[in-house]
């Protein structure tokens, strides 16, 4: 079986695997949109979560298949596997609108994860991903891992341990005396993963932008495996430092213009407002076979039957006007003062506020990742030396970019009031 994708070409998919793709749960995905409200901005934008995780396979297909082109054993077929459907099933527990529901999720506690994936100390408000580990290991989605367990050996917990990034056994993951888990997580999530590979290309693709290109296969043809002591991570050749901040910066432009867009990131907030508003008319099921019900279609079905303003303002597209916009640090003054305004007069108001960061491994205020990406330099004349050194002492535009980047803006419906709070509101923002 192949899929024809226009990211990538044609897509081949092992016939022990159509059973997973073609199961409710990942069909689900047809019909959660990867931008969310996107579409509205950029209207070509109405790809799925369903197509880009088969892209993301398809990557992290290309890149095990690099990276281990000199090995074949049962046991790499097996690591391979599990690497593909880590990949295929990253987003499988992502809600209606992806992101912008997750607000209406239960605690974690009543999805009654397996003890192995829960932290019975604390409980939480429930994520995509505690509903992509209930689907993989506990749930009708399990049994059709059936084929690949067969063929390959594949164990649906590991999998799952692959997306989350802990593994409580090393073993499945461990070749000649290697452990892999670091470098397969990696290309699951991190600095460099096959998700952000695939999303870039796929919503410059579909959004008709240019930013967030990069030279996939340059990157590709330089990433390396690096042990260090019976460890593998992901690495990339130093020769290749520059094409990998190319990607950085690829990525860090598509946040600036594209998902941070004004028009959206509103829709968001008003979208919030309805959940507050009106608790009782929509939220996420903790039942694992329930929530196949809820894709967009779902969602929007409730706001168009829904009374609330904000729900029906969502279904129209119709946001407040931006009365105001800053970058960075520069004029918050500006918004501190039209805010007390705001307040003083009792003005309805929705302020939008997004950060974007470079990176968020390696940032001024995060801590560097448990599974840091390498740089490999290799000598042209001594055959087979080597030395290994973590990116962030490769490259200077981590330091560069340390600090986020936020945009904030405030909207209302200015048209709706008085001519004295017009102009008020238009001296502060021209001072």
């Amino acid at each position: 079986m192949e899929i024809r994708d226009p990211v990538h070409g044609s897509i081949p998919i092992y016939d022990s695997e159509i059973e997973i793709l073609e199961h409710p749960f990942f069909q689900r995905l047809r019909n959660i949109k990867q931008l969310g409200f996107s579409e509205y901005v950029f209207p070509g934008a109405t790809h799925t979560r369903y197509l880009h995780s088969i892209g993301v396979m398809h990557v992290s297909t290309m890149v095990f298949n690099y990276l281990f082109r000199d090995q074949n054993s049962k046991d790499i077929l097996r690591l391979k596997e599990t690497l593909r459907l880590g990949c295929l099933l990253h987003d499988i527990g992502h809600a209606p609108l992806s992101h912008s529901t997750e607000s209406v999720m239960p605690m974690v506690s009543a999805l009654k994860l397996p003890k192995k994936f829960l932290d019975l100390k604390t409980d939480r408000q429930a994520s995509h991903e505690d509903y992509t580990i209930k689907s993989i290991t506990d749930s009708s989605f399990t049994e059709s891992f059936k084929g690949v367990t067969k063929e390959f050996g594949v164990d649906p917990d590991a999998v799952a341990e692959l997306v989350i990034g802990e593994t409580s056994n090393p073993k499945y993951f461990t070749v000649n005396g290697i452990n892999y888990f670091p470098l397969l997580h990696q290309l699951v999530s991190s600095e460099m993963d096959c998700d952000r590979m695939d999303y870039l290309l796929r919503d410059s693709y579909f959004c008709g932008v240019s930013y967030g290109k990069f030279d996939l296969d340059w990157i590709i043809d330089n990433l390396k495996v690096c042990v260090e002591g019976n460890e593998a991570y992901l690495g990339i050749s130093e020769r290749a430092i520059s094409t990998f901040d190319d990607f950085l910066l690829s990525r860090f432009h598509m946040f600036m213009m594209v998902y941070f867009h004004y028009r959206a990131v509103c829709l968001e907030q008003m979208l919030l407002r309805y959940f507050d508003t009106s608790k009782l008319e929509y939220s996420i099921p903790a039942d694992i076979e329930d929530y196949l019900e809820h894709d967009d279609p779902y969602l929007y079905k409730t706001l168009k039957n829904s009374k609330n303003v904000w729900a029906q303002r969502v279904v129209k597209n119709s946001i407040p006007k931006k009365i105001l916009e800053t970058f960075g640090s520069e004029h918050l003054n500006q918004m501190f003062e039209l805010e007390k305004y705001l307040k003083s007069e009792n003005i309805d108001y929705i302020k939008c506020s997004s950060t974007g960061r470079l990176s968020k491994y390696y940032s001024a205020s995060s801590p560097q990742q448990k599974y840091p990406m390498k740089v490999m330099r290799e000598s042209s004349l001594a055959k087979g030396h080597r030395t290994i050194k973590n990116i962030h002492e490769a490259t200077d535009l981590f330091s560069k970019y340390s600090e986020s980047h936020a945009v904030n803006r405030i909207h209302c419906d200015f048209e709706d009031l008085n001519q004295d709070q017009q102009k008020k509101i238009l001296g502060i923002i021209q001072a």
